[in-house]
């Protein structure tokens, strides 16, 4: 796998790590063929997971990297990295989403709008998704000019990684729509419709660092600071909502202990 991608240009190689993730996202959400509920205790756990996982690839794969090739400079990555969250939120305050863990009965957050509750279900996961795709994309980048902190084998393991939570994030979607009565086809389509964004980030990151060589550390840190708002804006409160929250805290260790050994395993 890694002398195929080698084989690639970079942008290409976003393309298929995101691709990856966004065909997991689609497994993620296969279980609703099978059945119409989910145990909210598994729920909790894989959402613990997904968090873990995020958690880890921010640092490992993104922070620490922004850090070394800036000369130790925090300023970079400290920038990169409120700006990141700064961006999030304002998506969050100004597109129309609905979170998961209301189910399609809940109530929706952003602006105003008439769009059905499917397509603020779907929003809300895609909303997480940008920032996944775009820090793989942004890892295979920083790869490919050869800079020191990053290699092939940290965005491989931060595809890894993403791709695996992403399997839960297809569930939260899918599920809730199945219990609604909303054919099995068709909430298997809108689960896997929310990682299609996932390959618009990986090309769109991959291209801007290769581009402008400077923003690298900066854009490393960007995505660790939009995937840890969506990690305490959304995924740790629904994990810990009307369940035990000490499952949430395993799933984030067993997350982060995965993420931490797929970076040392690859690097």
């Amino acid at each position: 796998m890694v002398a195929f991608l080698a084989g690639l240009s970079p942008v290409l190689q976003g393309l298929c790590g995101t691709v990856f993730t966004w065909l997991m996202t689609a497994a993620g959400a296969l279980p609703v063929f099978f059945t119409k509920t989910l145990n909210r205790k598994t729920m909790n756990l894989t959402l613990g997971l997904a968090a873990g996982v995020m958690i880890a690839a921010s640092f490992w794969s993104l922070l620490g990297p922004a850090i070394e090739m800036s000369g130790g400079s925090w300023v970079p990555a400290t920038v990169g990295f409120v700006l990141g969250a700064l961006v999030l939120r304002g998506i969050d305050y100004v597109l129309p989403h609905l979170h998961s863990s209301f189910g399609v009965s809940g109530e929706a957050e952003g602006l105003s709008t008439s769009w059905r509750r499917s397509v603020l279900l779907v929003l809300a996961v895609t909303l997480h998704n940008l920032p996944e795709g775009l820090s793989v994309g942004v890892a295979f980048g920083a790869a490919a000019q050869g800079l020191h902190g990053v290699t092939m084998g940290h965005a491989i393991a931060l595809a890894l990684g993403i791709g695996l939570q992403n399997l839960p994030e297809g569930l939260a979607v899918a599920m809730p729509l199945r219990s609604e009565n909303l054919s099995r086809l068709k909430s298997f389509w809108y689960g896997q419709l929310s990682g299609m964004v996932e390959p618009l980030g990986g090309v769109l990151g991959a291209w801007l660092v290769t581009s402008i060589r400077s923003v690298m550390p900066y854009a490393l840190a960007f995505a660790a600071g939009a995937m840890i708002f969506v990690v305490v804006e959304d995924l740790l409160p629904e994990g810990q909502r009307d369940g035990d929250p000490h499952l949430v805290t395993t799933g984030v260790i067993l997350g982060f202990a995965l993420m931490m050994v797929l970076d040392v395993v690859f690097a």
